[in-house]
Formats: C-alpha cells, sequence, structure tokens
C-alpha cells in the first residue's frame, strides 16, 4: 500500500471554518471530534484556529490573508501539520504548500484515509482502503509524488515518448485503481455467496456512528471476541456471530464500520461490499451513544449514509447506549424524545433483556407460514426447503410432496415460487 499521507507522531494544528447557518458553538464540537480524529491517526494537537467567512476562496479556502495567519501561526506553535475540518481542492492544497512547503496541509477527508489504512487489517479492508485513497489521491498529485516509481516500480513504469513524471504518477495510480476495482468484484463475489448461505437465518446488523459501543454490545451479547478500543473506527471488517435470543429463537447479528459526518464519498463507495451485510439484514439496530452533545446531528449522518447505500424502508431500532453517563433527568428527556427507542448500557450490562425482547418480536413478525408442493422427483430442492426452514408438517405421496413450512418470510417467498417453478 502506498504510504502517501503518514501523519503519526506530527504536530498538528485545526482549521474550523463558520460559514452558513453554523455557530461557532457548533464548530468547536466539531473541532473536539476533529482532535480525536487527529489522535486516533497518531498526531499531537497543539493548537486550533476558527475563523467565520460569507464566502468560500476557491484560492485558500477562507482567503489569503487568513492562510498566511494560519501558516505564521503553525510556524510560532513548531507545527508541521495543519488539518481543515472541511475538504479541500486540490489547488487549495498546492496554494497553502506555496506559503510554506515544510508545512503539510490535509483535510478531514485525508485524515480518515490515513486512520482507515492503519486500521485495516484483512485483505478486504486493505483493498478497499487503497482504492479509496487512491481515488482521493489521483486529481491531487503533484511533482511531489516522484516516489510512486519507486514504490510502483517495474515494467511499465518507465515515460514514454514526451510524458512527463507527473504523468507517469497518473498513470501508474489509474493501473493500480483499476487492479483493486477488479480485486474488490472478486471480492463483491465471495460476499455475495456468504449472504446465500445466510439467508435463511433472520439477520440483523448493528449499525451507527463510530465509537458508539457497537463492537462492545456484540461482544457482550454473543460473547464474541471483537476488537474494542475506547476510539473512532477501531473497527473496520464486518464480523458475524450467531446468537439465541432464548431456546426457540436464533439469529445472526453483525457489527462492521462506524459512520461519521462527512464520511470521504470514495469510502462509502469501497465499502459498499462490506456495508452490504447491513442492506442485505431483516433489521438494523441503529446505535447511538446516548450522553453524546451531538447526538441529534450523529443520527442524521448515520440515517443518510443508510439510505445511500439502499436500506431505505429497512426496520430500524434506535439503541442509545451509554445510558449509565446520563442523569435521571437526563435519562427522562432522551426517552420523552425517542419513545421508540431502546435504552442499554452494553458496558454495564443494563437492559439488554428489552433489547433481546425487542430482537424477537421484530423476529416473530417476519416469520410466515406456508403451503408448498414439490414434485417428487426434485429431491435436491426438497432437501434445501429443510435446510432452510422449519417444516411444520409432511406428506410424501407417489408423485408429489405436500410440506407445510415457516419461516423468515422472504425466503418463504422464494420457497413458493420455486415450488411453483416446479409445477410449471
Amino acid at each position: 500500500m502506498l504510504d502517501i499521507e503518514k501523519i503519526s507522531n506530527e504536530k498538528a494544528f485545526l482549521i474550523g471554518v463558520v460559514t452558513g447557518g453554523l455557530s461557532p458553538e457548533v464548530v468547536e464540537e466539531h473541532l473536539d471530534e476533529l482532535e480525536l480524529l487527529t489522535e486516533t491517526a497518531g498526531a499531537e494537537t497543539v493548537g486550533r484556529f476558527t475563523q467565520r467567512v460569507n464566502r468560500i476562496s476557491p484560492k485558500y479556502f477562507i482567503g489569503k490573508g487568513k492562510a498566511e495567519q494560519i501558516v505564521n501561526q503553525a510556524k510560532m506553535l513548531d507545527v508541521n501539520l495543519i488539518v481543515f475540518d472541511d475538504e479541500l481542492s486540490p489547488t487549495q492544497v498546492r496554494n497553502f504548500l506555496r506559503l510554506d512547503e515544510s508545512i503539510k496541509v490535509i483535510d478531514r477527508t485525508a485524515l480518515i484515509l490515513d486512520i482507515f489504512t492503519q486500521h485495516a487489517r484483512t485483505r478486504e479492508a486493505k483493498t478497499q482502503v487503497e482504492l479509496a485513497r487512491l481515488e482521493y489521491m489521483l486529481p491531487r498529485l503533484t511533482r511531489m509524488w516522484t516516489h510512486l516509481e519507486r514504490q510502483m516500480g517495474g515494467i511499465g513504469t518507465r515515460a514514454g515518448a514526451g510524458e512527463t513524471q507527473i504523468e507517469i504518477d497518473r498513470r501508474l495510480v489509474r493501473d493500480r485503481i483499476s487492479k483493486l476495482q477488479k480485486e474488490m468484484k472478486g471480492i463483491e463475489k465471495e460476499r455475495e455467496t456468504q449472504s446465500r448461505r445466510r439467508e435463511q437465518k433472520f439477520r440483523i446488523s448493528l449499525v451507527g456512528y463510530t465509537n458508539a459501543g457497537k463492537s462492545t454490545l456484540l461482544n457482550v451479547l454473543t460473547g464474541a471476541d471483537v476488537y474494542i478500543k475506547d476510539q473512532l473506527f477501531a473497527t473496520l471488517d464486518t464480523t458475524v456471530r450467531s446468537l439465541a435470543l432464548d431456546r426457540k429463537h436464533k439469529v445472526l447479528i453483525s457489527d462492521s464500520v462506524g459512520f461519521i459526518r462527512k464520511l470521504p464519498h470514495s469510502l462509502v463507495a469501497s465499502f459498499r461490499s462490506t456495508l452490504k451485510e447491513a442492506v442485505d439484514s431483516d433489521l438494523l439496530l441503529l446505535v447511538v451513544d446516548a450522553s453524546s452533545r451531538l447526538l441529534d446531528e450523529q443520527l442524521e449522518t448515520v440515517k443518510e449514509v443508510l439510505t445511500s447505500i439502499g436500506t431505505r424502508g429497512k426496520e430500524t431500532v434506535v439503541v442509545a447506549n451509554k445510558i449509565d453517563l446520563l442523569t435521571p433527568a437526563e435519562l427522562r428527556g432522551l426517552k420523552d424524545r425517542f419513545p421508540h427507542a431502546v435504552f442499554i448500557s452494553a458496558q454495564n450490562h443494563l437492559r439488554l433483556d428489552a433489547l433481546l425482547e425487542r430482537m424477537k418480536k421484530s423476529l416473530e413478525s417476519s416469520y410466515q407460514t406456508a403451503e408448498v408442493t414439490f414434485s417428487a422427483s426434485l429431491g435436491k430442492e426438497i432437501a434445501s426447503v429443510y435446510e432452510r426452514v422449519e417444516v411444520l408438517e409432511q406428506d410424501y405421496q407417489s408423485d408429489e410432496v405436500h410440506l407445510k413450512i415457516r419461516g423468515n418470510s422472504s425466503v418463504i417467498e422464494q420457497i413458493v415460487a420455486q415450488s411453483e417453478d416446479g409445477e410449471a
């Protein structure tokens, strides 16, 4: 993987811009989150700067005078990294570099991509992250990136007739993107195969803002050994575990990458195969940090990402986690605002029975009973029915088999259609 924006062990200066309907207080809270991101990436925040602007400058985002002031202040603080909470254009980054080449200027997107790169462990996660990073980097290539030839070297890296170094770099990145896209298609096929194997089970996905406690909840419910750390994006890969709600009801429950405000579009696109687990689920448990000052904004962010990946209309239950951090009055206020939510503390195992009951209710409502008839010659198809749903009654005759079945509605519909095709 290319080492493009390694920012660990650096001193960072954070920049927030007050625009439109944003208040200075909200921008400060956004910078608090940006500071957490910066620390997660391994850098130390030594200062921050906020500025109200009426119009975004195409050259520096905030105007040349303020840009020079920021760079000078960064020099005084002995800073080597400036991080904007907003996305910068390639031109804006280059213009900052012209003010001082010794200070690296990145935006929130580059910071998040750096964190994802550090936390990617599996082949799938590494492929997805590298693809997102390269797509982000391609329009930002300058003559700085001469190291690409060394890192990607070999046949095809030498310049063609009249080809400049920047053109070589762009060709190398495009070739790598093409290769990664092919790898992703293979990964997506593997995911589809895994998904088909699990279709007979009721599937629940834990979704939510990063660091809301999804992985902790999965561990508590299933005894899974999922990596947990009190930092943003500790989990990137999807983990699927079996969960017994009681003696009669078993489900599959999954945890995956958390969402965040201004999550890079390239990451959402690259992680589409990972996020498809949520799309294919029967129930979404939208886990939120009940103690967060930005609860409403975080909830809206998660809903926007879920809509973008195709979960509109999916049954969703809000799970307000970390209620142990609330006062009784704060908890009452949240219950008034979210009357249909389930309130828990995964860390302290509080009210998990209410959550299990809510899952069981959803499972029961999804079940359907049907009667189907198969030709006796379709032994393979009949055996498949027994594997996918509960068979309540069976009647074997000389030329056909009558079954009364009960199971997940979507699976029942598939079996009914299969039996009708067999008759045709």
